[in-house]
């Protein structure tokens, strides 16, 4: 028997179809139904790629007793936080408010308006580790809807005051009074004081990849000489590519680390951080990095076309965390796709080959992952390159009989968007005119599908389906890049049009009235919302600066009488100044327009068409 998530076009829904939790999709019809009940709306939200996602989904929604208890109490909603980030992105702040901290899945209690009054994380079957068990939670919260009414109504009063506060907009600087310079300069030294030296990278464990940090430091460096930027970004870059969260075999980048030394990964694959890193080594050998930056960007590029390329032209979201070690087996373990223990690789490779390979990349007897397994590091070149070649091909064949990973095949447009700027970059540095080809399959699948004929942009498709998720603030802009870049390489003005045209709908959208843009359209259930800070890839904001910033190089005009594309970035750089300034490691979007603007214009190539 299955739930209305069943004709989902989210695979991450779909995972759910089954559980015996009467689930209901976001929208004004679960908050009727909750509101005809007289119960509160349970918020679950998550990803397909998430482990905890799906160690949560085994222990209590696969729960017939659970499941009884949110159905007789409760509304509950699932939600894809990659579908629809606004909603996520409300509720993580709510979340964050009333907890400290946040993630995912994120589960979140609301009441008939859509405020939040209760929240938090993961929540295990029985109590742990200071955590109360999901049931008794579920106990609590239902109690006091029924007991202690006004004391739920206070609280999500008083959380919707606190982030109604969060929504003003900031005091808007005059851009001609601010020192783009000065305010780069003093990044590039706020950036050193939390560089580790030691590892590459900024704080501790966990560690993610500082893509759009590490982009603006090589730009600082290719625009003004700045070593100390060049120091960090190098060491940054080199320490991720020879560690465990790069996958020495296959190609392409894990999410992030969860040591400090770049060892052990959480194992999901994103195709928003491919893209970004992508176009971080893509600069880094244009600026005269080595062959380690080939060899990454190559094979970044590789992974991405091989694993992430869907039939319809796209590029799928992710590859999961959690695969099956063996073919027999029944329960999803992290990491088994990607990890190995020594004798396996001794096994595979023999006694004289197999030693080698394995002290190479850092594979013990005692295994540095879990139950004595090993993730494989390249901390130094091999001495013989064709014999490691030789090596890896024979191990990741012995790979591929290994059960893979869950692909969430959807395609988001913005990340696609990304995706297509990244291999259009690459494969014009590195001569591979099938990057840019597959880079421009996907923008025809994002032109003819997710644009629709009056100026919006739909975010999501599944085999070339589009779902009705309306496009926010990042996919307008990471698109037009991705449609600005195809310009420049094939010279097409239909790609410039196209860009023009998403550029002009994003302001008319997205315009908060004071000079700068929403993050999402604010709708009858979600609030404005606004949150300038780069995160795993960059914010709408920065993405809207980069991308009219792009148009205004290549001499684009928006229609209307408004301001042109530059004065906007201008617009939207001061209002971004105090992030820049306060919190750099999450402004690193920002930050690279601003070099770009005090650097003179920014650098456009557009390829000659065979007519001219």
């Amino acid at each position: 028997m299955t739930n209305r998530l069943s004709t989902s076009l989210s695979p991450y829904l779909r995972q759910h179809a089954e559980n015996p939790v009467d689930w209901w999709p976001w929208g004004a019809a679960a908050f009727d139904e909750a509101r005809r009940r007289d119960v509160p709306v349970f918020l679950s939200v998550g990803y397909a790629a998430c482990h905890w996602c799906h160690v949560m989904a085994h222990e209590s929604f696969d729960d017939p007793e659970v499941a009884a208890v949110l159905n007789s109490r409760f509304v509950s909603v699932k939600v894809d936080r990659e579908e629809h980030p606004d909603v996520d992105a409300t509720y993580m702040r709510a979340t964050t408010a009333l907890t400290g901290r946040g993630g995912w899945p994120m589960s979140v209690w609301l009441d008939h308006s859509g405020r939040a009054f209760y929240a938090g994380t993961y929540f295990p079957p029985r109590p742990r580790l200071g955590m109360p068990s999901f049931g008794s939670v579920l106990d609590a919260v239902s109690r006091a809807w029924t007991e202690r009414r006004d004391q739920v109504e206070g609280a999500a009063d008083r959380i919707a005051q606190a982030l109604a506060v969060d929504r003003r907009p900031p005091d808007l600087l005059d851009p001609a009074s601010i020192d783009l310079a000065q305010v780069t300069s003093a990044a590039v030294t706020a950036l050193e004081s939390e560089f580790d030296r030691a590892q590459g990278g900024f704080g501790g464990a966990p560690k993610f990849p500082p893509t759009m940090v590490v982009d603006f430091l090589l730009r600082a460096y290719a625009a003004g000489g700045d070593g100390a930027a060049l120091t960090m970004a190098e060491a940054t870059l080199e320490a991720m590519a020879r560690g465990g969260i790069y996958d020495q075999l296959g190609g392409g980048f894990a999410r992030y680390s969860v040591d400090a030394d770049w060892i052990v990964p959480h194992f999901e694959k994103m195709l928003y951080d491919n893209a970004g890193l992508l176009a971080d080594y893509t600069y880094w050998w244009r600026i005269g990095a080595g062959q380690l930056a080939r060899r990454v960007a190559a094979e970044t590029a590789e992974f991405m076309l091989s694993e992430l390329g869907t039939d319809e032209g796209g590029f799928a979201s992710s590859l999961d965390a959690d695969s099956l070690p063996d073919q027999s087996a029944d329960v999803a373990e992290e990491g088994a796709y990607y990890t190995w223990r020594r004798a396996e690789i001794l096994e595979i490779l023999g006694d004289t080959d197999g030693p080698w390979f394995a002290d190479l990349c850092g594979v013990t007897a005692e295994g540095t992952f879990e139950q004595g397994r090993s993730t494989l590091q390249l901390r130094t070149d091999p001495p013989d390159w064709v014999r490691f070649e030789r090596l890896r091909r024979r191990l990741l064949d012995a790979r591929g009989s290994r059960p893979l990973p869950t692909r969430d095949d959807k395609v988001v447009a913005a990340w696609n968007g990304l995706a297509i700027t990244a291999l259009v970059e690459a494969g014009m540095v590195f001569d591979r005119p099938e990057w840019v080809a597959a880079a421009e399959r996907a923008g025809r699948l994002l032109a003819d599908v997710h644009l629709r004929a009056d100026d919006r942009l739909l975010r999501v498709s599944r085999q070339g389906t589009v779902g009705d998720a309306p496009g926010v603030l990042e996919d307008y802009a990471h698109v037009a890049q991705g449609f600005l870049a195809l310009y420049q390489a094939t010279s097409n003005l239909t790609w410039f049009s196209r860009a023009q045209q998403l550029l002009a709908a994003m302001i008319h959208r997205f315009d908060d009235g004071h000079g700068g843009l929403w993050d999402a359209v604010p709708g009858p259930l979600l609030p404005p919302q606004r949150d300038d800070s780069d995160n795993a890839y960059p914010a709408g904001g920065s993405a809207a600066a980069t991308a009219l910033l792009t148009f205004a190089a290549l001499g684009g005009d928006l229609p209307g009488a408004g301001p042109d594309a530059r004065e906007l970035v201008l617009t939207l750089l001061a209002r971004a100044v105090p992030l820049m300034q306060r919190q750099p490691r999450f402004a690193g979007t920002w930050l690279a327009t601003a070099v770009a603007v005090t650097s003179g214009p920014i650098e456009v190539a557009i390829a000659a068409s065979d007519s001219s």
